[in-house]
């Protein structure tokens, strides 16, 4: 065998060895990638069977105003919007303290098959003017982003204003 043919088969193993080590840590993280979605992409794709239930999701939008409930066994129910659908979530937990309605929010779960999202994980925005960038980017492409932007500053700014977990923590949650 030439050099050249030599140098070629060590070129061609070394790519076969790459490829198949890249496939293989792929391979492994195809569990732990978590994919984000509006109600309104959920509904779609569930429509469409693209999206099956049980499959781990982040689920982005709006707490929806006058959703928020706290049930008997600890379990709080609340419904995220994008303005054109919405979802309804359970979580059994402690809220972040920033957590309350017409905020931005960013549940991680899995969908069950009645429709309803079962969050392990809820984070809220950290100050008055942030939105999760996918939050934003849906509500822009439908025409709402200051629409809801200055709900939320009249919404922060009403007197009597509470907060969701507030709310929880004085009903003895």
């Amino acid at each position: 065998m030439t050099r050249k043919q030599q140098r070629t088969m060590l070129i061609l193993g070394a790519l076969v060895f790459l490829g198949l080590a890249a496939g293989l840590v792929l391979y492994a993280l195809r569990d732990t990638l978590v994919f984000f979605y509006t109600p309104s992409e959920v509904s779609e794709k569930l429509a469409q069977k693209e999206l099956q239930p049980g499959v781990r999701l982040r689920l982005g939008g709006l707490v929806a105003k006058g959703s928020v409930k706290l049930l008997d066994d600890g379990v709080i129910r609340f419904a995220v919007t994008d303005t054109a659908k919405t979802l309804p979530v359970t979580f059994k937990g402690i809220l972040p303290d920033l957590f309350r309605e017409g905020q931005g929010v960013v549940a991680e779960g899995r969908l069950q098959p009645d429709g309803t999202f079962v969050a392990d994980t809820v984070l809220a925005k950290h100050d008055e003017k942030y939105m999760p960038r996918e939050v934003a980017d849906s509500l822009k492409k439908k025409g709402l982003w200051q629409h809801v932007q200055k709900e939320q500053e009249a919404a922060s700014s009403a007197p009597g204003a509470t907060t969701a977990a507030a709310a929880a923590a004085s009903s003895g949650y």
